[in-house]
């Protein structure tokens, strides 16, 4: 018989692999979480998810753009 499982999350930012710090948090949450680390994620886009293993990843990408 088979049994189904949930995915766990994995996060991703600048090659820097993120816990999951609380799987009920949306992409959202979790991105102002680690934001307090990382002030760039404030801004950054989230892409994703990509099954890897047993995991579901998803991606911080830093808003590019110029100050001033």
């Amino acid at each position: 018989m088979l049994q189904a499982s949930p995915l766990e999350r994995e996060f991703s930012y600048l090659g820097l692999k993120l816990a999951d710090p609380n799987s009920k948090m949306t992409l959202e949450e979790v991105r102002a979480f680690y934001s307090g680390q990382y002030p760039d994620l404030a801004t950054a886009t989230i892409t994703g998810p990509e099954t890897v293993g047993d995991a579901l990843r998803y991606i911080f990408l830093r808003a590019i753009g110029t100050k001033g």
